[in-house]
């Protein structure tokens, strides 16, 4: 059972697993594996079986020494007590490597559905998200849900296991023994329950405020270079001391609650009134010595399932915590689908924005946008900065969804298509680009994995990107660090343009690619790039005027509205937004046209 959340990426026959609650996501994960589960319930019943059996076997024993008559029988005994203890301790092995596995796949397979998960979120999703806190739910509240396994429902399973095992020996023993141990039961039941009240909103905040601090954390060292550049080092490390600091005094305020656990108190008390119990019945000739000092040993069975709990209650619910938190991720709604099985066909590249409007929330970006773009033209939008260009760009290949209006690519809405299947003929390149900590092979080849050594290099080459990376020692090979920061900025756009050259799109979008890149630089590839146009719908978001003068059409944005649209001198000649552009270049404008202007 799975609740049906819309994702832009999934995996074919992936398990789905109950989200409609954390224990119920976790019940779901366990009872994937319930064979291991039911073999993990059973051999620990049987280790304490054996346990318990053996503690009242050692009461018979001390029976047996105290009957002369009854010595013959304590080779049997002693025997018997031996292989309990061993078998004991085997059960207890297998049923720890069975719970082991169960900790070991819940966590894998956690880990691997949120990775998933977060893969299918909307850019709107990401973009409203802390990554640090987004890191530490696919780190350290994945690997709580663990612990949660083991030790921590191994010991509960312990605890219940361990408190039935030895109540039913001891009623073996003589029934009205039960009177202590049962009301001292229901005074554990209390005092756990009460326990759990206070531990809950303790563990609670604690998880929070570890993503809080995560999220501080990763904020300032992504803006390292801010921090460094505005000698705040000082501010942002009392900012995270208090964090800290924070996060530390969660724990305290636990370790308060644990030292006021009232069961460990409540065994020592019900030990000793079941000895005074037992010698009661002893004196009225009801229990034999031996009958004593097995039920004492059987009580004795009680004490570790009684102070481990303690241990194990706060480790399963930081766990319930962590898979709360995960789950809240897990089921967070992203308003766009994958739409498996959509229209799926090769793109011609005619692209149709029909009354298209689209906003952030209540603040609408883009505003009534309609114009058509024919197979293999080249497109440059142009406008002040804030005006829409590069949104515009992203409702093409769904990044957005338009809020009215349509966008069409060969006639068909795109939220008709498969979306892999559009965005996979769709090559984008952001001013900011984005390179992996990987290869530079590799980052070439990201979109295109099964390319071959000498289509990188081409596509480097296409890109003016061959000789300085053949100038570094390790040539393709070379490790670039996270986001490329070992590289120049023209050098990241040149790899950028590499990869959308290898991907050989149907469209292609250029946001500003080539801000970065020295001007002689910029000549050589411009020559690849209409090399590559050829054939190709292309997007073209720039302000040097090297460029846009060759593109077949100009939109001209002012404020999320179309003001304008046509070739650069018609342009030039009826609108006062685009001569307001080129009001900077040294270049004789035209008359404006009296009706444009009008």
């Amino acid at each position: 059972m799975s609740n049906a959340v819309r994702s832009e990426f999934s995996v074919a026959n992936a398990y789905r697993y109950d989200r409609r609650s954390a224990v119920r996501w976790l019940i779901a994960h366990v009872m994937r594996y319930k064979w291991f589960f039911i073999a993990t319930l059973l051999l620990y019943i049987g280790t304490y079986a054996a346990y318990t059996a053996s503690e009242a076997l050692i009461g018979q024993a001390i029976g047996a020494v105290i009957a002369p008559e009854s010595l013959a029988l304590l080779p049997t005994i002693a025997l018997s007590v031996l292989g309990l203890k061993l078998a004991d301790s085997i059960l207890s092995l297998i049923g720890i490597l069975s719970i082991e596995t169960i900790a070991q796949r819940l966590e894998v397979d956690a880990r691997e559905e949120l990775y998933v998960n977060l893969l299918g979120k909307s850019q709107t999703f990401h973009n409203q998200q802390r990554v640090g806190d987004i890191m530490a739910r696919a780190t350290e509240d994945v690997q709580q849900l663990n612990g949660m396994i083991n030790p921590g429902v191994a010991i509960t399973l312990e605890t219940a296991i361990g408190i039935a095992v030895p109540l039913i020996f001891i009623a073996a023993l003589r029934l009205e023994l039960l009177l202590v141990p049962l009301v001292f039961i229901a005074l554990y039941v209390v005092a756990v329950v009460r326990y759990v009240r206070h531990l809950n909103p303790m563990v609670r905040r604690q998880r929070e405020q570890f993503g809080k601090m995560n999220a501080n954390l990763e904020e300032t060292i992504s803006g390292i270079e801010v921090v460094k550049a505005s000698a705040q080092e000082a501010f942002e490390r009392r900012k995270f001391r208090l964090a800290a600091s924070l996060f530390r005094d969660y724990f305290v305020r636990q370790g308060y609650i644990e030292a006021r656990y009232l069961p460990v108190l409540l065994f020592g008390i019900a030990f000793g009134l079941a000895f005074i119990h037992g010698m009661l019945l002893y004196q009225q000739g009801a229990l034999s010595l031996g009958d004593v000092i097995a039920l004492m040993g059987i009580m004795g069975v009680l004490r570790w399932p009684t102070f481990a709990s303690i241990f194990s209650i706060a480790l399963v619910q930081a766990g319930v915590e962590g898979a709360r938190r995960i789950v809240n991720i897990l089921n967070t709604e992203t308003e766009l689908d994958q739409n498996s099985g959509g229209y799926n066909q090769p793109i011609r590249g005619q692209v149709t924005f029909e009354n298209v409007s689209f906003g952030y929330g209540r603040t609408h970006t883009l505003h009534n946008i309609s114009f058509t773009v024919q197979p293999g033209q080249t497109v440059a939008i142009v406008g002040q900065t804030g005006s829409g260009k590069s949104t515009l760009t992203q409702l093409i290949n769904r990044t957005y969804d338009v809020t009215h209006g349509r966008v069409l690519i060969d006639g068909v809405d795109v939220r008709q298509w498969d979306l892999n299947a559009l965005r996979s003929q769709i090559g984008k390149i952001e001013q900011d680009v984005f390179l992996f900590s990987r290869s530079i092979a590799e980052n070439i080849a990201f979109g295109v994995p099964n390319a071959t050594q000498e289509q990188i290099e081409q596509a480097a080459r296409m890109a003016q990107a061959h000789e300085f990376i053949m100038s570094f020692k390790d040539g393709y090979r070379t490790l670039v660090g996270e986001r490329g920061v070992t590289l120049s900025g023209g050098q990241r756009q040149r790899i950028a343009l590499a990869r959308a050259f290898l991907s050989n799109p149907r469209i292609l979008i250029l946001d500003d690619s080539t801000s970065a890149i020295d001007s002689a630089t910029e000549d050589q590839i411009q020559k690849a790039i209409r090399q590559v146009q050829q054939g190709r719908t292309t997007f073209l978001i720039t302000h040097r005027l090297s460029q846009i003068r060759w593109a077949d059409v100009i939109l001209v944005l002012d404020a999320g509205a179309l003001v304008a649209s046509g070739t650069h001198d018609e342009l030039l000649r009826r609108s006062p937004h685009y001569r307001r552009i080129f009001a900077r270049y040294d270049i004789a404008l035209p008359p404006l046209e009296t009706s444009a202007a009008d």
